[in-house]
């Protein structure tokens, strides 16, 4: 399976949190490396797309399309964050609501 970057799923990134992402930091819930969501290892022939830390492969996304909508996991990430508060599993995740959801 031929591994890409994280620009692979710069739309992806867009139509699920309604901004650009790929320039975002990522922090690996597993061995802590902090990088670029471009900079990340991108899987898209798996079932859905996989996406791991290039420090540890551990597995940090993953979106699978089923009957017209992008299911999120996002559990492998510590956080994401861009110039803007940090999203993560942690105090702020509400902040990383979908466009258009009620709170």
């Amino acid at each position: 399976m031929d591994a890409l970057d994280g620009n692979a799923i710069g739309g992806l990134l867009i139509d699920v949190f309604g901004t650009e992402m790929t320039a975002a930091y990522s922090t690996c819930g597993t061995c802590g490396a902090s990088r670029p969501v471009a900079e990340l290892v991108v899987y898209r022939r798996a079932p859905g797309t996989v996406v791991r830390c290039r420090t540890c492969g551990s597995v940090l996304m993953v979106f699978v399309k089923a009957h017209g909508v992008t299911c999120t996991d996002l559990t492998g990430l510590a956080s994401l964050s861009q110039t803007g508060p940090v999203l993560s599993g942690q105090a702020g995740f509400e902040q990383a609501r979908m466009p258009n959801e009620h709170r």
